[in-house]
């Protein structure tokens, strides 16, 4: 075959009108081949005879898209000195842009024979190995404008392209599950009506399914498990796996756009699929063992794991670096997507040991061109020591606010002396963010995520109930903070379930009402259940799809009507964090920007932060000064608004407070059941309510 010297430079496999570039980096390689499989599975070998600073390279003349590829790198095999080169294992590229077929774990995916971990095992991985594809990067963007949302406009949705799609009765079957699905007219306007801004899709890099859970007949439906950085994952492609996936991936997001919703990936750098010293050889750990993974350093057979899944990716080496940026720039320049969170992050701030938010990791995001200027969001904490990070991370990041959700848990459960903290995390979370020059937008508030119960499940459920993941519910959280009304999981018992409704109420409207930006995971606005099962990692079943057809309408609507509510009052959204000042007030000196009130609506004492029993308080947002946009989008000045809170078991009289707050208020929200006619009822100042037992009333001055 006739072979050209190539550039080492774009790594991967690049097509170009005469052929195909492709480059591999490895420091250990004694010589690399390039191995092209066609349609039979019949392989040629290439040798790649140019080496430029350790990247190997060749260019092949006629390579056209569509070409199925690996290497096979040869070199020196000790695992106790880290070395893990077997030409005998074919190697997925690591900058491959699609891949195709499917890993079977067979025994020759290993460099050991089962049963003895120090043997070296010879057998040929080609023919159970997933396939590189060589793809054309071409493809009609025009009219393509990113929505550039600001953060304080941003409601998140956490979704899972299968999950969210597989029943969607409108999605055409052939659709269902695919990322065409995600781009359906109707689960578009779904997104729509509730308000979202933008979508954070679960993990959509190349995964691999765990053989443990293939063999319980389970699978990785999560998606943490990835081999392939730039691929998108082709099993939620409708249209095939040869390249089809990224045109099709492309087609989502720019039909996304189009709606004014933004796509922000929930990517996996921290580790890869291929697990501790007893997992299979891919791709990373034939290639270059040492410079991709963290090893041990007194012990290199070994690797270190921050991660809790066998290895820990090397954010200490160059080229490893380089590939987590490469990657980054290739998803925000080629595939147009607005932002990232990133899984365990603070994994990738593990230069030396520590974690360091002044890591090589951040500094070269910070410098970054592309990837500073889109979202970035961190899960603030890894199973490494010293590992949970929230409010530690640098100034332009976001990061997922575990203190937030731990809070209003508890504060809505009725745990004693949670009103401090809760209105903490109401406001933003100064206590976290406020210094070095974030602002309450670098929290991203949560109720409930992908890794735990649902919201209906929250509040049906005191324990979980895992006992269809196969490890005797062992798996997953035990400290929930839920609590289920008083009977665990299903019930007939309409009070049971009007407190339910209630609960579930509550939790939307706070996390849609405070400061900072919301995170929704996918289906609770619908009362999506998973039957108590807090760890659906492994379900790729009816038990963590969405159920379209036993969607809760009311509930649609009330988060619909939050989300409006929230995006037409700025000071539900402020970009700075509240004063609080004057704490205390002389006559006719002006009101707060905050100000907690307690049920007879005299502001709160000191004895009131500290009282256990108390459950029950108003916080009031000053909106003066807080300009907004009308319906007709004229620049008005936002209003004054009151929410109410009662965490209580029992009923609680309120007294609104005096005219200099405001004359009169309108009711906006009612966590309460009632009907939705009394919404927009006027209430004087200084007059007397009674607010069901938790529940939630939010005011807005009235004009």
């Amino acid at each position: 075959m006739e072979t050209w010297p190539g550039s080492p430079f774009p790594l991967g496999a690049t097509l170009q009108s005469e052929g195909t570039n492709f480059a591999l980096f490895s420091e250990v390689a004694e010589k690399v081949e390039l191995c092209l499989f066609d349609e039979d599975g019949t392989e040629t070998r290439v040798p790649l005879l140019e080496v430029d600073a350790y990247i190997w390279h060749v260019f092949v003349p006629g390579i056209r898209a569509g070409q199925r590829y690996g290497y096979r790198v040869h070199g020196e095999y000790d695992p106790d000195r880290g070395l893990r080169a077997n030409p005998k294992k074919l190697l997925l590229d690591p900058y491959a842009k699609a891949t195709c077929g499917d890993i079977d774990w067979d025994q020759s995916l290993f460099g050991y024979t089962f049963g003895d971990p120090d043997s070296r095992n010879d057998e040929d991985s080609a023919s159970h190995m997933m396939l590189g594809v060589v793809v054309d990067e071409e493809f009609d963007w025009s009219g393509d404008r990113k929505p550039g949302i600001p953060y304080n406009r941003t409601v998140i949705y956490e979704a899972h392209v299968k999950g969210l799609t597989e029943l969607h009765p409108d999605v055409p079957e052939h659709q269902r599950g695919t990322y065409s699905a995600v781009a359906h007219p109707s689960v578009i306007a779904h997104l729509q009506k509730i308000g979202v801004t933008a979508i954070e899709l679960m993990p959509v890099h190349q995964f691999v399914n765990d053989s443990t859970l293939q063999d319980k007949g389970l699978s990785n439906y999560w998606g943490y498990n990835t081999i392939g950085f730039f691929a998108p994952h082709a099993g939620y492609s409708s249209g095939g796996d040869l390249g089809q996936q990224v045109d099709e991936f492309k087609s989502m997001v720019r039909a996304l756009h189009e709606a004014g919703i933004e796509v922000i990936l929930d990517v996996v750098y921290n580790h890869t699929a291929e697990g501790n010293h007893l997992g299979p050889t891919l791709s990373f750990r034939g290639i270059d063992n040492a410079g991709y993974y963290r090893l041990v350093e007194d012990d290199l057979k070994f690797y270190m794991d921050y991660t809790g899944t066998g290895n820990t990716f090397n954010v200490r080496h160059p080229h490893s670096l380089q590939l987590i940026m490469d990657s980054l720039r290739y998803w925000v320049t080629e595939m147009h997507v607005d932002g990232f969170r990133f899984d365990l992050a603070a994994t990738l701030a593990r230069e030396f040991f520590d974690v360091d938010k002044l890591s090589t990791f951040f500094e070269l995001v910070q410098q970054d061109p592309i990837v500073s200027q889109v979202k970035l969001i961190a899960e603030p904490w890894d199973v490494g020591p010293g590992g949970y990070q929230v409010g530690n991370f640098p100034p332009q990041w976001t990061e997922w606010n575990g203190k937030f959700r731990d809070t209003v848990r508890d504060f809505w459960r009725g745990e004693p002396a949670t009103i401090g903290e809760f209105a903490e995390r109401l406001g933003g979370s100064a206590d976290l963010y406020e210094g070095e020059g974030r602002r309450p937008v670098a929290s991203i508030n949560f109720v409930t995520a992908h890794d735990g119960f649902t919201l209906r499940d929250l509040v049906s459920y005191n324990e979980k109930h895992n006992e269809a993941n196969g490890e005797d519910s062992q798996d997953g959280e035990s400290h929930n903070r839920s609590w289920n009304g008083g009977v665990e999981g299903e019930t007939d018992d309409e009070a049971v379930l009007a407190i339910r409704a209630r609960q579930q109420r509550n939790f939307l409207a706070t996390l849609l009402l405070s400061q900072g930006v919301p995170m929704i995971a996918h289906g609770d606005e619908l009362g999506r259940t998973q039957q108590g099962n807090n760890n659906t990692y492994a379900q790729d079943s009816e038990i963590s799809w969405i159920h379209w057809d036993d969607a809760d309408e009311g509930l649609v609507e009330f988060t619909a009507a939050v989300t409006k509510l929230r995006a037409e009052h700025p000071t539900f959204r402020r970009i700075r964090f509240f004063n609080g000042r004057p704490v205390t007030r002389g006559a006719g000196e002006p009101l707060p920007d905050i100000e907690w009130l307690g049920p007879d609506g005299a502001p709160m004492t000191d004895d009131d932060w500290d009282a256990d029993f108390v459950k029950a308080a108003t916080a009031f947002l000053n909106g003066q000064g807080i300009r907004g946009r009308d319906a007709r989008g004229r620049r008005v000045t936002d209003a004054n608004v009151l929410l109410l809170f009662n965490a209580s078991e029992v009923d609680v009289n309120f007294t609104l407070p005096p005219s200099e707050y405001a004359e009169s208020w309108t009711v906006a929200v009612d966590t309460a059941d009632i009907p939705a006619e009394n919404l927009g009822r006027k209430l004087d100042a200084s007059a007397g309510l009674t607010l069901t037992s938790r529940s939630m009333l939010v005011l807005l001055a009235a004009s």
